[in-house]
């Protein structure tokens, strides 16, 4: 039996994704993480295989929770499950220490190959994110805006786009807000936009918010 971790902070998903490995069978939950502390935890107490992790939730969350994860226990195998079908979260979920990337639409029919292979060594790509991989080499370094910044500086804007405030994102990320406020001033300069209210477009236009399809 595969020992999984799902990490989500919404139930239904939990759920659906619990009934999906769970009735394909060889596949045991042994729990579920509501948000990156109860993640942390679930990791640090149980020994899974693979953790199915939403790239998404409150607190600390993202490459950055991949990254502790992955110094903390080499050895867990982790399937980011996503709403952003933007290749750059992917390629960042990866450097990071991921060992799949599938979207959540592609869920119902994936899951199961996606959590198999990466369970075994593999790597897994969904088609359409290797499509989007591939048509990516042929753009120059640096295209768009936002591939200029750094992991922490692509948290810190994912969430300034998706309505968090300053000491929200302070808390989360467990710094200052003096620090976050920094981070706001080189995410500007770096895309060069005039204003917070700039990066939302620039967020919409692109597809990096979360949940974008919904709105």
């Amino acid at each position: 039996m595969i020992k999984v971790i799902i990490a989500d902070d919404h139930t239904l998903m939990r759920d659906g994704l619990r009934r999906i490995l769970e009735d394909a069978g060889d596949f045991e939950i042994v729990g579920e993480g509501c948000d990156g502390a109860t993640t942390l935890a679930l990791v640090r107490s149980h020994d899974a295989k693979v953790l199915v992790l939403d790239l998404s939730m409150p607190g600390r969350s993202g490459v950055d929770l991949i990254r502790q994860i992955k110094e903390e226990k080499p050895a867990l195998r982790v399937l980011v499950l996503t709403m952003h079908a933007e290749h750059q979260y992917a390629a960042r979920a990866f450097k990071a220490g991921a060992s799949g990337y599938l979207t959540k639409e592609s869920a119902s029919t994936e899951l199961v190959n996606a959590v198999t292979k990466i369970a075994s060594g593999g790597v897994y790509v969904s088609m359409a994110m290797a499509e989007r991989f591939a048509q990516s080499l042929n753009e120059p370094a640096d295209t768009l805006p936002h591939q200029r910044l750094s992991d922490r500086e692509f948290e810190v804007f994912r969430r300034l786009t998706a309505g968090e405030t300053i000491s929200e994102i302070a808390q989360a990320l467990c710094v200052s807000a003096k620090t976050v406020s920094t981070y706001k001033v080189r995410i500007l300069e770096k895309m060069q936009m005039p204003h917070e209210a700039a990066l939302v477009r620039y967020a919409l236009q692109h597809k990096l918010l979360d949940d974008q399809d919904d709105l």
